[in-house]
Formats: structure tokens, sequence, C-alpha cells
């Protein structure tokens, strides 16, 4: 009969416990989807204020990195074989105009330059102002967006996209290439900025 009380309160422990863990997993699942319900409420509700929001953050993040590299670290490479930062950014701004141009089929106004091969653009002051230049066309561009135009087919190089695509490949590509440079701030003995998702 001991064992059979041993037993039986175990077995209300267990539920007892499992029952908590449950409510607590559930209370933590339930939040992020109010969170994450709301802002997709507002991004299908203003999509345009959404994507110039981003591409604001985004600028001002990368603007962060531009500012935390010294001088000397603008042609600095963690291996010989791999870009300096320069070139790493150099090469975010030149897809920025591409995507962008692509997805709005406004000009791009380097359009044939290969950014990344132009010494001109490779002191802190030039590169900073040719990335940021890429930034605002993004967010300029965005502004004038027609969302109803999103799923038009579009060509980049090779690639079939829509327009809304390209605006989603361009995000995309300048956050990885961004994140890219953290190792070359960190290897230059600089912490990186505090990550910048809202």
């Amino acid at each position: 009969m001991k064992q059979k009380f041993v037993a039986f309160r175990y077995l209300i422990s267990t539920l007892i416990i499992s029952v908590a863990l449950g409510l607590v997993c559930f209370a933590q699942q339930a939040a992020p989807k109010a969170i994450s319900g709301e802002v997709a409420t507002k991004a299908a509700a203003d999509p345009i204020a959404t994507l110039v929001a981003d591409w604001t953050r985004a600028r001002d993040y990368t603007k962060e990195y531009l500012d935390a590299m010294p001088e000397d670290g603008m042609n600095f490479k963690p291996t010989p074989d791999i870009r300096s930062f320069a070139e790493q950014m150099l090469h975010l701004a030149t897809a920025n105009f591409a995507f962008v141009s692509t997805a709005t089929g406004k000009a791009n106004p380097y359009q044939g330059k290969q950014l990344e091969k132009m010494d001109e653009y490779k002191t802190k002051g030039a590169l900073t102002k040719i990335v940021m230049e890429s930034y605002d066309f993004a967010i300029n561009a965005a502004k004038t967006v027609d969302p109803k135009k999103a799923d038009e087919p579009v060509k980049f190089f090779n690639f079939d996209l829509t327009r809304g695509g390209a605006w989603s490949k361009g995000f995309e590509h300048q956050t990885h290439h961004r994140g890219q440079t953290t190792i070359y701030l960190r290897l230059k003995g600089v912490k990186p900025p505090q990550e910048k998702l809202f």
C-alpha cells in the first residue's frame, strides 16, 4: 500500500510539473505570435512605410559599422584571398544600387562601374559617402513603390525575380555583407555595433 501511495504521489507531482511546463511553453509561444501578428498587420496595412523603415534602419546600422572601423582598417583583409573591409562595403553598395534599380526601374547611377575596384572610394570618408548614397537611393525609391506591382516579373542578371523579390533579395544581401564585416572589426580590436533588429 505504501508503494502505491508513493507511486501515486510521484504521478501527481509529474502531472503538476508537466502542466506547469506546458503553461510556460504556451505563454512563451503565445507572446511572440501576438507581437509578430501585430507587426504583420502593420506591415500589411502600410507596406511602403515598413519598407522605408527597414531600409532606414539598415542604413543607420551600416553607418555604425563604417564609423566603428578606423581609417587604417579600410583595406584590412582577415585573409589575403577575400575582400577588404572597403571592398565588402563597396560590394554591398553596388548591389544596393543594382537590386533597387531592378525592383523599381529607376536608373542605376553607377551602372557598369565596379566600385570594389575603384581606389577613390577606399578612404573612410569616400567609402561612407557612397555606401550612404546607396541606402538613400533605396529609401527614396521605396517611398515611390506601387505595392500592386510587387508581383511583376523582372530579370536580375540571369535570375527571374519579381519586383518585390528584388527588394527582399537586396535587403538580404546587404545584411549578409555587413554581417561579414563583424569579424573584420573584431580582428582590428573594435567592438561591433549593437544589433538593430527594430
